[in-house]
């Protein structure tokens, strides 16, 4: 594409253009640059991120802590410039002062955004793996008695196979349920009741909490 093309920078960048020329992107200034890429000049935008993209990924990373996700926030911020071109007013500063901003706001949501989905997912274990945490930790507890292993053994095998897959093999219960080829809601149900024969039986023998 070329100065022909039809897109053209509104307010302060339109009354530059007349002025501005760009033959070798690599001279340009960076306001003159902005003006290329809202013509879609040729070489505009690759310049920009020549000059620029380092220290944006570099700033991205240092507030992120992850490359690829920095590379993706550099990536989202030149296509920002490249769409958002008129953004830009070289009065207020440099084209590195606004993209390194403009990287800050990105990147903060980016942490943001991800430490919320590593506390949905860490509360999705948690109840996948825990539904019942008091039952969870009574069986814990129970299995440093000698009487569990025996009336676990006496339980029908519908009952014990999931608890000893969910429990002693360190399953989920979406993991139990696909082994034993059963609904997750069954294997739930079927471990639930599981427990409270296994708890009476164990009273029985004298192995109470």
């Amino acid at each position: 594409m070329d100065d022909g093309d039809s897109r053209h920078p509104p307010g302060h960048l339109f009354r530059m253009c007349d002025a501005v020329r760009i033959d070798d992107p690599r001279k340009a200034s960076d306001a003159a640059l902005a003006i290329g890429i809202a013509r879609w000049h040729d070489g505009a935008l690759e310049e920009a991120y020549r000059r620029h993209g380092g220290a944006v990924f570099a700033l991205a990373k240092r507030v992120i802590r992850d490359a690829a996700l920095a590379e993706e926030v550099t990536q989202e911020v030149f296509v920002w410039l490249w769409n958002r071109p008129d953004a830009f007013d070289p009065a207020r500063g440099s084209l590195r002062s606004f993209l390194l901003a403009l990287t800050h706001r990105r990147s903060v949501d980016v942490v943001r955004s991800e430490e919320a989905r590593r506390r949905r997912e860490s509360r999705d274990v948690q109840r996948e793996r825990a539904p019942d945490a008091d039952l969870d930790r009574e069986l814990v507890d129970l299995t440093m008695a000698e009487q569990v292993r025996d009336a676990l053994g006496a339980l029908p095998d519908r009952e014990r196979e999931p608890i000893e897959l969910a429990y002693f093999g360190g399953r989920t219960y979406r993991q139990v349920a696909a082994e034993l080829g059963e609904a997750e809601g069954t294997v739930k149900s079927r471990i639930r009741s599981g427990l409270t024969s296994l708890r009476a039986a164990l009273r029985d023998v004298g192995v109470e909490r």
